[in-house]
């Protein structure tokens, strides 16, 4: 699913954080990734806990940002 067709839904159905940030990684824009990932955090988003074995994140985990995401998880 392309972000344009996540927006759209979103606009009438729940679209997960998670799943904006999985997106926004394989665009290779880790900024929004990241915006979308503290948003699942704080939204207590059931596929938070999948962060640390994501291949999908894997873009993300050499970030400052993703280790200090990880240990607010802990999983």
């Amino acid at each position: 699913m392309s972000l344009e067709q996540m927006k759209e839904i979103s606009k009438t159905r729940y679209v997960s954080a998670y799943r904006f940030a999985q997106v926004y990684a394989a665009l290779g824009d880790k900024d929004r990734a990241f915006e979308w990932l503290t948003k699942s955090y704080q939204d207590h988003g059931d596929n938070i806990s999948l962060l640390r074995v994501d291949p999908q994140m894997e873009i993300l985990r050499r970030d400052p940002r993703f280790i200090a995401l990880i240990s607010l998880i802990r999983m």
